[in-house]
């Protein structure tokens, strides 16, 4: 991360989700929500992945690349996170929640 003239990072830790936040909406033009995880469907190893959805649900198209981008930049901001599931990164409130207890209606 490049420092500022008096030494200190350019941007702090609790600036990184906002700042991701707002690459991947450049990134990924439509996504409110992107669900990251190490389970590509078409792998049989672990690979980072990345799934983007609209406001209203709806797949936003992603390519193997852009895909495996923004899974690599999400994994790299939580690094403390469990990834033995998917999680799921929401755009708008900047907030990762586990897959499964958003599935559930419990993650917000």
């Amino acid at each position: 991360m490049p420092a500022t003239p008096n030494g200190s990072l350019a941007c702090t830790d609790a600036d990184r989700p906002r700042r991701l936040a707002a690459q991947l909406a450049d990134m990924i033009p439509g996504a409110a929500t992107v669900r990251v995880s190490l389970t590509d469907p078409t792998r049989t190893w672990p690979d980072p992945h990345a799934v983007a959805k609209d406001a209203s649900g709806k797949p936003v198209e992603l390519s193997r690349k852009t895909a495996k981008v923004a899974a690599r930049w999400i994994l790299r901001v939580w690094p403390e996170a469990d990834w033995t599931g998917s999680h799921t990164f929401d755009l708008a409130t900047v907030t990762l929640t586990r897959s499964d207890l958003v599935a559930a209606g419990r993650g917000r």
